[in-house]
């Protein structure tokens, strides 16, 4: 398909195969967040280079140091994806916050980030707690668990991935501009 210098073939292996699988890891997210046409154009490009690179491998198997880049590519694809990814921060979380006695302050801290919070009464072993509910995306879980521990240093704050959700009212929180925010525009 090309020709590389046989000195080059090894790096420029290493370097693909982590483009490749940095593509994979992105795909296989954008999948499960439901974003079927960023997961399509993502897997044309995935799949147009490990062709490529596989070939190259294959043609090549006389020198380990092309199966070495294969492999370390392959690690370091996988790594380097996870943190494109938690950058990229896709998709929402249901956030649960537990709190012992302070409940309706960190739910008002909460509120006043912009977040719609429900609130309910709870139970433990210990005696009563208020537990607060409330859906937002994934980059806003930092910044709000450190504003709800700064009003409740005891509180708990626990997240899970969401895969979907719909909602008349939606969080009041300020949504990021640029194309994302164009595109997403009814």
């Amino acid at each position: 398909m090309f020709a590389v210098d046989p000195h080059l073939l090894p790096p420029v292996i290493f370097l693909a195969r982590v483009t490749d699988v940095t593509l994979g890891t992105l795909r296989t997210i954008a999948v499960v967040n439901g974003r079927g046409i960023t997961a399509s154009v993502l897997g044309f490009f995935e799949v147009t280079i490990w062709i490529t690179v596989i070939t190259q491998v294959m043609q090549h198997l006389d020198n380990p140091w092309n199966v070495l880049g294969w492999a370390l590519g392959f690690a370091t694809g996988n790594a380097v994806g996870i943190v494109i990814e938690r950058r990229l921060a896709m998709g929402h979380l249901v956030v649960r916050v537990i709190s012992r006695e302070r409940g309706a302050d960190v739910a008002a801290a909460l509120r006043g980030l912009g977040q719609r919070v429900t609130e309910f009464n709870g139970h433990d072993p210990e005696g009563d707690v208020a537990l607060l509910y409330l859906v937002t995306p994934r980059g806003e879980l930092r910044r709000l668990a450190a504003a709800a521990r700064q009003v409740d240093g005891e509180c708990v704050v626990v997240s899970e991935d969401v895969r979907g959700f719909e909602t008349a009212v939606r969080p009041t929180v300020t949504h990021r501009g640029g194309w994302r925010a164009r595109s997403k525009r009814k």
